[in-house]
């Protein structure tokens, strides 16, 4: 199976509704333009940090916990990827470069968003806080291709 971008958001502020995306602008150093933690306006806004410029989360892991991708509220839900495999790494999202920094794992806000418990089910799998290393365009349906060109296993 390809690894692909199956669903994008973004949100203005903390706590707003995410908004369902065709395709995105990802800022090198900054974030996803309209996002709120390109502007500042996020949770867990904090300049210090390269790694909240874009966060990714499996659709299956979604699927499995019984969440909506945009509940998540992640930026970009893929598919067919074990999003861990790509810390440290280098890859491309359409004309973009990514480098995963850490896993983005489900906090008590999250679950204040959602429902009591959600963070024992979804603990070490709430996706990944990346690094935006090149900006550019980044659509649904883009395959994600690792900086050596091989697709994901």
């Amino acid at each position: 199976m390809t690894a692909q971008v199956v669903s994008i958001f973004t949100a203005p502020a903390e706590g707003e509704p995410m908004q369902t995306q065709d395709s995105v602008e990802l800022v090198a150093g900054s974030g996803i333009v309209g996002d709120r933690y390109a502007t500042g306006q996020g949770h867990f806004s904090d300049p210090k940090y390269a790694d909240k410029q874009i966060t990714l989360v499996e659709s299956e892991v979604a699927e499995r916990v019984g969440l909506t991708p945009e509940q998540t509220r992640r930026n970009v839900v893929t598919r067919g990827i074990i999003l861990e495999s790509l810390i440290g790494k280098t890859f491309r999202i359409g004309d973009t470069e990514i480098r995963g920094i850490r896993p983005c794992d489900p906090c008590s806000y999250l679950e204040g968003l959602t429902r009591p418990g959600l963070v024992k089910y979804i603990l070490n799998k709430g996706g990944l806080r990346a690094e935006i290393l090149r900006g550019g365009h980044l659509r649904v349906g883009d395959e994600l291709i690792l900086e050596t060109g091989d697709r994901p296993e």
